[in-house]
């Protein structure tokens, strides 16, 4: 890991070594803009301060443009409100100081108080619709931000999900999605002080320009102090995101409804607890070097900003009794300094907390950019409406960053369709990774997978999708009610009873469905109230109900019978087999070899290669792989049970 000068090196917990491997930590070398970022300079920050709020206005603009518009016109006339209240005072105090009869002065004095008293009354009003315009800015912006990041998320290619760089930007954008509405008040407020300072800079340059430059450097240690604690905090954060998502883990564990028997059979409750306390006290370390070094800083910038502000009202002492400046002129100054410190000293600090949310949105920015080179493509050749044939021609697959072989090497088969086709092999052999391919999930490294003679490489994708259902062996239980977890099979057309009941009819789960509290509306999640869990072989069930539901023309089984007992498992495969005989193309994965004796064709995968292809009765006569597999498993209810010995 690459160490900043003067930096430590972060410390190791025991729990990380061994729960994890290794130390949790990220360089931030991984990002591109890191570097640039982290050099928070005065001027580098001041360089950057149009783009951001070009940033925060685009983005607000998005989100609502009335908004938008109200807070940038409140804010612009609080501005203006400042200016014209300076000179009101100055002029009130030119005539309070001046001449003898104190009514003609309170007389003189008047108007001037009469704007100033208009003026408060019109920044208030316009500081109101500023922070109400701005309520309603903040939600939606953070809304439309989060919408795109899911988007993005749903909208890449499996691979980029399963990408452990990618994976670590979703993590960190995810944060970016949440500081956009942070940059919205924090924008709001730089537009506000930055116009205050320029009001009060212009005061003070007509009263004395020797002013303007002593008010600068009062603000210039507290920009520093917060500039380096900004840069700190957001290179901390980078470095440990991944040990503070691991901590998550551990909690989470603790109260995950599937962990809890096993972590109560074993007495596992101590054991996680004790490694989230060290994991906990690690990052808390992370936390007391933050704050020690935080502390320190802002010891220095003080004793700096005291000297500065020491200087500047000798200076205006100075002019006073030099006679270069007026009693009345010296008051309006004071509070021009002091209105313009406060302006300028807000400004820092609001464009350092705008600064630190615009890392983090730098990174959903970045997100957006690979996002969209990662993208499922749009568009493409279009598929035969009615193929015979589906071929692969010397396909070779690996899954990124795996430098072993690859999980398909040169496999060259053929799937009629219309048929049965069963894909077995032993664990490792490529057997999902071939259906995940067919199913357009990956791209082949090498090779081509032809639709009656129709590159798919190069094939509308969405069209591709349309064409397939999966029963994946680890599909996803949806949190869901039953008729959602059956109608997501085809979330974009109308859920209509009639395809839910024949979906739930061609699965065999009329039963299923019937034994639940509130049939096809009783909600799936048993962490939820009046939530229902279903057993493995129940959802089973609702799995092939789902791909019924989707209707494409090809479906994909994966270990359908895995969770059924003998009797269930007959069931399903002759529902399987009647799907087929519908016309359907069934792709069945399954390790139980007496289960594909039905099958039309049956193709042997072994370490990623085709080894042998044929009906299952060819397979059985050639005495090769296929037949090997099979006697071992009819060996196991074949092999005679030893008589019981005398007693």
């Amino acid at each position: 890991m690459r160490k900043r000068r003067g930096k430590p090196e972060p410390a190791l917990s025991g729990s990380e070594r061994l729960l994890f491997g290794g130390p949790l930590r990220y360089d931030t070398g991984w990002s591109k803009h890191a570097d640039a970022f982290l050099q928070l300079s005065f001027r580098a920050m001041l360089v950057r301060l149009p783009g951001m709020l070009v940033s925060s206005l685009r983005l607000a603009r998005r989100a609502d443009p009335r908004a938008t518009w109200i807070v940038l016109t409140a804010e612009l006339g609080r501005g203006v409100v400042g200016a014209v209240s300076l000179l009101a005072v100055n002029s009130a105090l030119g005539r309070l100081l001046g001449g003898t009869d104190i009514p003609e002065r309170l007389r003189a004095a008047a108007p001037a108080l009469v704007v100033v008293a208009a003026v408060m009354l019109v920044g208030t009003l316009l500081r109101a619709a500023s922070v109400y315009a701005t309520g309603l800015l903040e939600p939606k912006v953070e809304r439309v931000a989060t919408e795109l990041y899911l988007e993005c998320a749903a909208g890449v290619e499996l691979e980029a999900i399963e990408d452990h760089a990618f994976h670590k930007l979703l993590d960190t954008a995810q944060y970016g999605a949440r500081s956009t509405r942070h940059m919205i008040g924090y924008g709001t407020q730089v537009v506000n002080a930055l116009i205050s300072l320029i009001a009060a800079a212009g005061v003070l340059t007509v009263l004395h320009p020797a002013l303007l430059p002593l008010l600068a450097t009062m603000t210039l240690p507290s920009s520093w102090s917060a500039l380096t604690n900004a840069r700190r905090r957001y290179e901390s954060y980078h470095t440990w995101v991944q040990h503070a998502r691991a901590g998550h883990l551990l909690s989470g564990l603790l109260t995950e409804p599937q962990a809890a028997p096993e972590i109560r059979v074993h007495g596992m409750g101590p054991f996680l607890l004790r490694h989230f306390r060290a994991m906990s006290e690690t990052a808390e370390a992370e936390q007391a070097r933050l704050s020690r070094l935080a502390a320190r800083t802002g010891l220095i910038a003080a004793g700096w900003t005291g000297l500065a502000t020491l200087a500047t009202y000798a200076t205006l002492g100075a002019l006073l009794l030099g006679g270069a400046m007026a009693l009345s002129v010296a008051g309006t100054a004071v509070l021009a300094i002091r209105t313009g410190a406060s302006s300028l000293d807000t400004l820092v600090l609001q464009i350092n907390q705008l600064h630190e949310e615009a890392l983090f949105v730098g990174d959903l920015e970045r997100l957006y950019e690979e996002a969209a080179e990662r993208a499922i493509p749009a568009g493409g050749a279009a598929l035969p409406e009615d193929p015979k044939e589906i071929q692969f021609e010397n396909v070779t697959f690996s899954y990124p960053g795996e430098a072993t072989r690859p999980a398909l090497d040169d496999v060259t088969l053929a799937l009629p369709l219309g048929r049965i086709i069963a894909l077995v092999g032993e664990n490792g052999s490529g057997k999902t990774t071939l259906v995940k391919l067919l199913a357009g999930l990956y791209t082949p490294d090498r090779g081509r997978i032809l639709w009656d003679g129709v590159d798919a490489g190069r094939a509308d994708r969405r069209l591709l999708a349309e064409r397939v259902a999966m029963v994946a062996q680890d599909f996803k239980r949806w949190p869901f009610t039953a008729r959602v977890n059956v109608a997501v099979g085809r979330s974009g057309v109308p859920m209509t009873e009639e395809r839910l009941a024949a979906s739930i009819a061609d699965a065999g789960a009329e039963e299923v469905v019937a034994d639940l509290p509130h049939g096809l509306d009783t909600l799936l999640a048993r962490h939820f109230s009046g939530g229902h869990e279903l057993s493995g072989g129940q959802w089973q069930r609702l799995g092939i109900a789902r791909a019924a539901y989707r209707r494409g023309h090809i479906l994909i089984v994966d270990e359908p019978t895995a969770a059924l007992d003998a009797r269930a498992e007959l069931e399903v495969f002759e529902k399987i087999r009647a799907l087929a005989g519908n016309g359907q193309t069934v792709v069945l994965i399954t390790h139980r070899l007496a289960s594909v004796r039905h099958a039309d064709l049956v193709h042997v995968l072994e370490h990623g290669r085709l080894v042998e292809s044929g009906t299952p009765a060819e397979l059985l006569a050639s005495g090769g792989v296929y037949a090997e597999l099979y006697a071992l498993q009819a060996e196991q209810f074949t092999a005679r049970i030893p008589a019981p010995k005398p007693a």
